[in-house]
């Protein structure tokens, strides 16, 4: 008789998964890029004059804060190629991994746009004022003196959204993405729901270790960007 639960199968079954781990990078790499590139204009939006623009950048950050990501994602993956079917445009055999890549860069924008805005405002104003005083550019005087320390504040919490998104991430499986979470799926239903639970806890282990790594290397940049700085207040 089969035994209900074989330790030695975790470490079977983790050789197996590994592969498709890069999938799971892949997706996570670039819902971050096009997330964070969002994130600052929305993040921009709400720091702006402009009464439109910020009530639009909030609306987008409330809307999809409160938006499940499953949810999000079957209405990317079935609403995109609806509605450019009305126009005529047939988007059926797009990779499936375009609509996770999207779904998430939405959603990751949303939580990038308060974390940029909230940094930048950290800065006290008065720096921005001193450095065009001497005769720096607006844009200068953000990059050089604004945008550096604002990147060290939001660095934590960028970590945070980092290692949120990659578990979301998981969720990409469920339109047929096959990922590592989708690789497992497809092990456990080739075993016929035998070995479900070493097939998870092996897949539990990957995203143990990869989260601890991603959050360690946060944790040296963080220091490494601190060292010697801080965030100057101007009385």
């Amino acid at each position: 008789m089969e035994k209900y639960f074989d330790l030695a199968y975790i470490a079977e079954s983790v050789p197996l998964l590994v592969p498709f781990l890069k999938v799971t990078l892949m997706v996570t790499g670039l819902s971050v890029l096009f997330g964070s590139i969002l994130g600052f204009i929305l993040a921009i939006m709400k720091l702006g004059n402009s009464k439109i623009a910020k009530k639009f950048a909030y609306g987008y950050t409330t809307i999809l804060r409160c938006t499940p990501s499953i949810v999000l994602l079957f209405l990317t993956y079935y609403g995109i190629p609806a509605i450019a079917g009305n126009f005529g445009i047939n988007l059926n055999d797009i990779d499936k991994a375009v609509f996770v890549v999207i779904t998430f860069s939405l959603q990751f924008a949303a939580a990038m746009s308060e974390v940029i805005r909230s940094s930048l405002e950290s800065i006290d104003r008065g720096q921005f004022e001193a450095a065009v005083s001497v005769g720096l550019s607006h844009t200068q005087a953000y990059r050089r003196i604004i945008l550096p320390q604002a990147f060290v504040v939001a660095l934590p919490n960028f970590g945070n959204s980092l290692l949120e998104l990659m578990k979301e991430g998981s969720l990409a499986y469920t339109i047929g993405l096959i990922d590592i979470m989708g690789k497992a799926e497809l092990i456990i239903a080739g075993n016929y729901n035998t070995h479900a639970l070493e097939i998870y806890l092996a897949l539990a282990v990957i995203y143990w270790t990869l989260s601890i790594v991603i959050e360690k290397l946060f944790l040296k940049l963080e220091k490494a960007f601190s060292k010697g700085k801080q965030v100057i207040t101007t009385a």
